[in-house]
């Protein structure tokens, strides 16, 4: 078997190059997207850079002390994310969706490490970085499409909660449809990325392992466990995501706080 095939700054550029026809699109059809996408092109390059040193040194060091933080930093910066989309929003989002990520994600991803892999020293940056990563980036996907839609189905749907509630319904009677919507908006992603895997893409962490030389098979050991780990992180995140927004939009009297939801530009606007 070959090899692994460095790549150049030059090769790197070539495919950069590539972000051009989506400018060219963007112009064709004027979808006015072209400042953002030079942004996104830009913060790839540089964020992808900046990581790459982080974990050559992290890798270099392998202490417990480094990798704990690294960890936390990028479970902080996904439920940053999370919150920040959506059209409308609520005082605490960002808190529930930090919490509902970090509690879904290191769950899963110790479950992952210490049970499934059992990789010791417990915290070996090689393994335990990429994992945990892997799972961010699926569970903030679903955390974000699950209080959106939350917030939307409880927006679009308050006279039939508010009905509910006056005929004597439980707070969670009144809430559950738009939860179990929530839910499910939330777990499509995965359930579509499972659904297709092996057959019409290759994933990442399988892609890698092939090119660096792994054998197939065990790459596809490792990336059957790696969806089932990232599977069940998005569940347990997005429940708890919905199930944190629920009692934030309801009290304990069975009282629908609509006012709380407010829309992300207004709520800029008066800052």
């Amino acid at each position: 078997m070959s090899g692994y095939q460095n790549l150049s700054l030059f090769d790197i550029g070539l495919a950069a190059a590539l972000i051009v026809v989506n400018g060219a699109l963007s112009v064709a059809l004027d979808l006015g997207l072209e400042r953002k996408l030079f942004v996104a092109a830009i913060r790839t390059v540089v964020q992808l850079l900046l990581i790459g040193y982080v974990l050559g040194w992290v890798f270099a060091f392998n202490r417990w002390y480094v990798v704990l933080p690294l960890m936390a930093l990028m479970t902080v910066i996904a439920g940053f994310a999370a919150s920040d989309r959506g059209r409308r929003t609520y005082r605490g989002q960002r808190a529930d969706s930090i919490l509902s990520i970090w509690g879904s994600s290191w769950l899963i991803g110790a479950f992952g490490l210490f049970v499934v892999i059992r990789i010791h020293p417990w915290y070996e940056p090689q393994y335990a970085i990429p994992i945990l990563g892997m799972i961010l980036g699926n569970c903030l996907t679903g955390v974000s499409l699950g209080i959106e839609r939350m917030t939307e189905e409880l927006t679009s749907g308050r006279a039939a909660v508010e009905m509910s509630l006056a005929l004597g319904a439980s707070r969670w009677e009144a809430a559950q449809r738009p939860a179990r919507q929530a839910v499910r908006a939330g777990m499509i992603p995965t359930l579509n990325q499972m659904a297709v895997v092996g057959l019409v893409s290759l994933p990442g962490m399988m892609t890698g392992q092939v090119l660096a030389g792994q054998s197939p098979l065990q790459a596809v050991r490792y990336q059957i466990v790696i969806m089932f780990l990232i599977a069940a992180g998005s569940a347990l995140g997005v429940v708890g995501a919905v199930v944190l927004t629920y009692r934030r939009l309801f009290s304990r009297d069975h009282r629908f706080m609509a006012s709380k939801l407010v829309e992300r530009k207004a709520r800029k606007r008066a800052a």
